[in-house]
C-alpha cells in the first residue's frame, strides 16, 4: 500500500489578498492525485522559505511552523489509522478538517479564547489587557514555557514595572484561567501544572468611603451652571444611596422604576452580576434617591444619559467636586458603592439585608466590609452595656 506525500505549498493560486498575504497549503499526494487543504495561515511573500518549507521572518515563525507540523501530523493520523485498521485508503478518505490540532503558543490559544468567548465587554476588556501584559513581558508563549519559574518570572517583571500587588493578582488569576481551560481541552498537561506551587498573592487594601459629615457637604452643593458636574455629582449621589454600581447607573431606565402601594421601588439586574435586585427607594437614605431620579426622570432612554465608557472622565470630575466640598480623599466612582455598604452596616443593617441590596451572589463578598461590621457590634454591645447599667 502506496504511503500518502505530504508537502507545504504557498500561495499555490499566484495571488495576494488585500493584505499582501497568501494562504499557505497542505498538499497530499497519492497515486498521482492531489488534495489540498486549508491551513488558514496567511503570510506574506518574504516570510516564505520555499527550499526549506517554513515561515520565515515572523513574530511568531516557531509557533506557526508548529501548527504547520501538527497539521500535516493529524491528516498523516487518519491515514496512519485506516492503514492500521486493514482499510484500503485513498485521498478521500482525509478529512477536510483533521480533528482539533493542538497549539503550542499559550498566547494564541489565550487570545481565541477571549475572542470567543461570552464575557461581557468591560471583563473581555480586562482579560485582553492580561494578554497585552504578557505580550509585553515576551511576545509569544508557549506551552512548553509554562512553568513554577516563568510565572515568577513574570510576576517580577510586573513588579519591576511598579504594577500594583493587586493588578498583578488580577493578571495572574487571568493566567490561571487559561492555564485551567487549556487543561480542561487536553492541550496541556495536569502534572505540569504551574500554579500547584504558585500562590496568587493579594494585598488588603483600606475601602475608601464617605462619613455623613463628608455625604452632607456633597449634598449642600449647588454646581448648576458648571457644565456636567451637576449630572456627576448626582450619579455619585444615587450611587450612595442605592449601591448600584457605575454600569448599573448608566443603564437603568424609567422601566426600572416602579410604584408599589404607591411607594416607589427601583428593579433591575445587574450588568455585572446578572442578580436580580430590589430596592425600596422610599426606606434607603430616607428616600434621598427619589428627588435625584424626579430630577432626569424626562430623559428617553437610560437615566441619566451617560455611556459606559465616561466613567474615568467622571471620576475626573468627582476629584473636582470633592475639592469644592473640601473632602480630602481620592475619591472614584465606585467610593459611591462603598459609602452605602458602610453607612447601612455602620447603622445596624443586617449584612445578608446588604447582601441583598448591594447584588452580590455571594455573603463572602459582603464581608469585605468586616471593619466596619467590628464597629457595629462594639456600637451594640455598649447600648446592652449602658441599659445594664441604667437598670443596676
Amino acid at each position: 500500500m502506496e504511503k500518502v506525500i505530504y508537502n507545504l505549498v504557498f500561495n499555490r493560486k499566484k495571488k495576494l489578498n488585500a493584505e499582501g498575504k497568501a494562504l499557505i497549503q497542505v498538499e497530499a499526494y497519492l497515486n498521482r492525485q492531489k488534495k489540498y487543504f486549508s491551513t488558514k495561515v496567511y503570510i506574506r511573500p518574504n516570510q516564505w522559505d520555499n527550499k526549506r518549507r517554513a515561515i520565515k521572518n515572523h513574530p511568531n515563525m516557531e509557533a506557526l511552523n508548529q501548527y504547520l507540523y501538527n497539521y500535516i501530523f493529524e491528516l498523516e493520523r487518519i491515514e496512519l489509522d485506516a492503514m492500521h485498521g486493514g482499510k484500503v485508503f485513498s485521498l478521500k478518505d482525509l478529512k477536510e478538517t483533521p480533528r482539533q490540532i493542538v497549539p503550542t503558543s499559550f498566547s494564541s490559544f489565550m487570545k481565541d479564547e477571549i475572542m470567543h468567548s461570552n464575557l461581557k465587554p468591560s471583563t473581555l476588556k480586562n482579560h485582553m489587557s492580561t494578554l497585552h501584559v504578557l505580550s509585553l513581558y515576551q511576545n509569544e508563549v508557549t506551552f512548553n514555557e509554562l512553568s513554577f519559574n516563568f510565572l515568577c518570572d513574570f510576576e517580577y517583571f510586573l513588579l519591576k514595572h511598579k504594577y500594583h500587588r493587586n493588578t498583578i493578582a488580577k493578571h495572574m488569576k487571568h493566567l490561571k484561567r487559561y492555564i485551567n481551560l487549556a487543561i480542561n481541552k487536553d492541550i496541556f498537561d495536569l502534572q505540569r501544572y504551574p500554579f500547584r506551587k504558585y500562590k496568587i498573592k493579594y494585598m488588603e487594601t483600606k475601602r475608601t468611603h464617605l462619613t455623613p459629615e463628608e455625604l452632607n457637604r456633597l449634598e449642600c452643593l449647588n454646581l448648576y451652571g458648571r457644565g456636567t458636574l451637576q449630572r456627576s455629582l448626582d450619579m455619585f449621589l444615587f450611587s450612595c444611596y442605592t449601591g448600584l454600581r457605575f454600569s448599573d447607573v448608566v443603564s437603568i431606565t424609567n422601566a426600572n422604576f416602579l410604584s408599589i402601594d404607591d411607594k416607589l421601588w427601583l428593579i433591575y439586574s445587574s450588568v455585572k452580576t446578572d442578580v436580580s435586585v430590589r430596592l425600596p427607594l422610599f426606606l434607603l437614605f430616607d428616600g434621598k434617591s427619589i428627588p435625584i431620579y424626579e430630577r432626569y426622570r424626562n430623559n428617553t432612554r437610560a437615566l441619566f444619559n451617560v455611556p459606559v465608557s465616561a466613567n474615568s472622565n467622571i471620576n475626573k470630575q468627582l476629584r473636582r467636586i470633592c475639592q469644592l466640598a473640601s473632602i480630602d480623599k481620592r475619591i472614584s466612582f465606585h467610593v459611591a458603592r462603598h459609602t452605602n455598604a458602610t453607612l447601612l452596616l455602620y447603622n445596624g443593617a443586617n449584612i445578608t439585608t446588604v447582601q441583598k441590596l448591594l447584588g452580590h451572589k455571594s455573603v463572602r463578598t459582603t464581608e469585605i466590609y468586616s471593619d466596619i461590621m467590628d464597629m457595629t457590634i462594639v456600637r451594640d454591645l455598649e447600648e446592652i452595656k449602658l441599659k445594664r447599667d441604667i437598670g443596676g
